[in-house]
């Protein structure tokens, strides 16, 4: 990776230490500093160059989080040392990575930073499930959804164009918000039998796959009461 940055804003993909990309595997065996989510695995972390700083900055539904803006502190005062930072988050830095407020924070510093992609949970799970996010004539386009706002419930989507759209949705966050979303799908017009699946903990050895409709994965992951994370799938294609 031939690049004058200093500071690195990288996704370690969905959890497997197989689905890193040999950018961020060379990035891992170089850096001084990695400030990494609570998700990123000790496989992962394994791979760091040995005597490198370790540094937990996750947010984890439910549990002790890091407030966004002492992330940002941290980031920027690493980058300020001169160290080789590596700022590690879980998928791809881009997708619901809070990615935004870093990269503010680290311009209005006067710091250069690189951001190196990863795989999201949305494409790890379709293959988990070996069922394409798209299917010629029948899911054209793929949504990812957050559902889970800043105010703690399910955030204002419009469920009328999501619902009309065919296409296939890939939600983040939302176990707990997944009755409600499925309510609102349906009172949108989408079809309780439409199929729809959960994977949690995506390509790990703890990963576990229900696959439902609609109107049933809600109980059924509600009985299962999963503790990892949990991305869904939901549309025609996954029939």
């Amino acid at each position: 990776m031939e690049t004058s940055a200093r500071i690195f804003l990288a996704g370690a993909g969905p959890g497997s230490a197989d689905l890193l990309t040999v950018g961020l595997a060379r990035l891992l065996a170089r850096a001084d500093i990695v400030l990494h989510d609570s998700l990123i695995g000790p496989d992962v972390l394994a791979l760091a160059r040995p005597g490198a700083e370790l540094v937990d900055v996750g947010k984890r539904c439910g549990g002790k989080a890091h407030p966004q803006a002492e992330i940002c502190r941290l980031l920027v005062e690493a980058g300020q040392s001169g160290a080789l930072v590596l700022r590690l988050k879980g998928g791809d830095p881009m997708i619901f990575g809070r990615a935004t407020e870093e990269m503010e924070a680290l311009r209005a510093a006067g710091l250069d930073f690189e951001v190196v992609p990863g795989i999201t949970a949305a494409a790890a799970a379709a293959a988990a499930l070996a069922a394409s996010l798209t299917k010629r004539d029948v899911s054209r386009a793929v949504h990812f959804l957050a559902a889970h706002g800043s105010e703690g419930g399910l955030p204002p989507h419009d469920w009328a164009a999501l619902a009309a759209a065919g296409g296939t949705l890939a939600v983040y966050m939302g176990v707990r918000t997944l009755p409600m979303l499925a309510e609102k799908l349906m009172a949108a017009g989408m079809a309780p039998d439409m199929p729809a699946a959960a994977v949690e903990n995506v390509s790990l050895p703890a990963q576990r796959i229900w696959r439902a409709t609609l109107r049933t994965l809600p109980a059924i992951l509600a009985g299962a009461a999963p503790s990892g994370p949990v991305l869904l799938l939901i549309g025609a294609a996954l029939a």
